[in-house]
C-alpha cells in the first residue's frame, strides 16, 4: 500500500471519527480537541503517511464549511444529512483534495472510489463518484472555487 493511500485512509479514519464523535465542541477545546484528533492512536509512529493525513483532517476541518457547502450544491435529489457517515467523510476528504489541489482529480475520485469500496455500502463507490465527477465537471468549467 503507498503512502498516499495509507495517509488518506488514516484521513478518512479521523474524519469519520470527528463527525460521528463531534469531537470539536466549544471554541475553548476546538485547539486540543483538533490536536487529538490527530494524534492517530491506531497509525504507526514516525510515518509520512501520518503526516500526509494530519494535512489532509486540518485542512478539511479548517475548511469544512466551504466543503459542505460544495457537497451540497452537487447531492441529486439527496439530501446531506441523509449521508452515510462513511460517505459523509469520504466526501469531505475528496472535495477538500479536489479544491487544494493535493493530487490530480482522476487520482483523488480514484482513491476515494476505492476506499468506499472497502467501508462504504454495497453502492457508496457509485454515489461517490457521481458526486465527485459532478463536482469536478463544475470545477474544469470554472463554476467552482476554493
Amino acid at each position: 500500500m503507498g503512502k498516499r493511500h495509507k495517509g488518506r485512509i488514516l484521513a478518512f479514519q479521523a474524519l469519520y471519527a470527528w463527525d460521528t464523535q463531534r469531537t470539536l465542541g466549544t471554541a475553548d477545546t476546538k485547539e486540543q480537541a483538533l490536536k487529538d484528533l490527530l494524534d492517530f492512536p491506531w497509525a504507526e509512529k514516525e510515518d509520512s503517511a501520518g503526516d500526509f493525513s494530519r494535512l489532509l483532517v486540518a485542512g478539511a476541518v479548517e475548511n469544512i464549511k466551504a466543503v459542505d457547502t460544495i457537497i451540497r450544491k452537487h447531492l441529486v435529489n439527496w439530501d446531506f444529512s441523509r449521508l452515510t457517515s462513511v460517505d459523509r467523510a469520504l466526501l469531505r476528504l475528496s472535495v477538500y483534495e479536489l479544491l487544494f489541489k493535493t493530487a490530480p482529480p482522476s487520482v483523488v475520485i480514484d482513491e476515494a472510489i476505492e476506499i468506499s469500496r472497502e467501508y462504504g455500502t454495497d453502492d457508496s463507490y457509485r454515489f461517490i463518484n457521481g458526486v465527485l465527477d459532478g463536482i469536478t465537471k463544475s470545477m474544469q468549467a470554472g463554476n467552482l472555487q476554493a
